[in-house]
């Protein structure tokens, strides 16, 4: 099935993405949920099991608050993140408890997705654009190390996290500047993301992007 999804016909992935008569030659691929299994709702429990009851207003796939804006944005650092959380919940509650909390929505790396990474290479340009903090990466890396030898970063040109430029999807903003800083035409970009509104701020930007989901998967893409 492995093997299966990752033939790469460039014909097919064009048509998939109904522009056959455009020549596409840079991906841009969101982390959380495309390249890495996420659930939110593993944390919007484990906060929820603290005592914070209203986590999942504050917190979601589709809209989070100033406090989650700012920390992964680089507006405010982990220290402070985690006392404005433990500000709101009962005491007892240990500031690595928090983290571990925070971390509990990260999964496993598919092999797959690193395969496909893998067969890419050399065809496109790859960058990655992820909304993310200073907490989920290390718990991120240290997953995709369960499944690849090679580092992280060094499977695209460039990676960009939220928290270390200061911009965040699904502001036109951020999809303008990575293609300023890496001479991207966005007419020959291709976004794919998990979350609608991303993909819709990267159409406003100019690229074409998919809307991943159950029903259309990473690896259909590049079946």
């Amino acid at each position: 099935m492995v093997g299966r999804a990752l033939v790469f016909t460039k014909a097919f992935f064009l048509f998939f993405c109904g522009m056959i008569d455009k020549q596409i030659d840079t991906l841009i691929f969101d982390f959380g949920g495309v390249l890495i299994n996420i659930d939110y709702q593993r944390t919007i429990d484990a906060f929820k099991d603290f005592g914070m009851l209203d986590f999942e207003e504050r917190y979601s796939q589709a809209e989070q608050s100033t406090l989650f804006n700012d920390f992964e944005t680089g507006k405010i650092s982990t220290q402070r993140f985690v006392n404005e959380l433990l500000q709101n919940l009962p005491s007892g509650i240990s500031a690595n408890r928090v983290v571990k909390a925070w971390n509990a929505m990260i999964l496993d790396v598919p092999l797959a997705a690193v395969e496909l990474l893998k067969s890419l290479q050399g065809s496109f340009r790859l960058f990655l654009l992820s909304n993310t903090n200073e907490i989920h990466i290390p718990k991120a890396m240290a997953e995709w190390s369960k499944v690849s030898q090679d580092s992280f970063e060094s499977q695209f040109e460039r990676v960009y996290y939220s928290h270390q430029i200061g911009m965040r999807k699904p502001n036109r903003e951020v999809f303008e500047f990575v293609c300023s800083e890496n001479t991207i035409d966005p007419s020959k970009a291709l976004f794919l993301d998990d979350s609608i509104q991303h993909v819709l701020g990267a159409r406003a930007a100019g690229l074409h992007a998919i809307h991943l989901t159950s029903e259309v998967p990473l690896a259909s893409v590049f079946s």
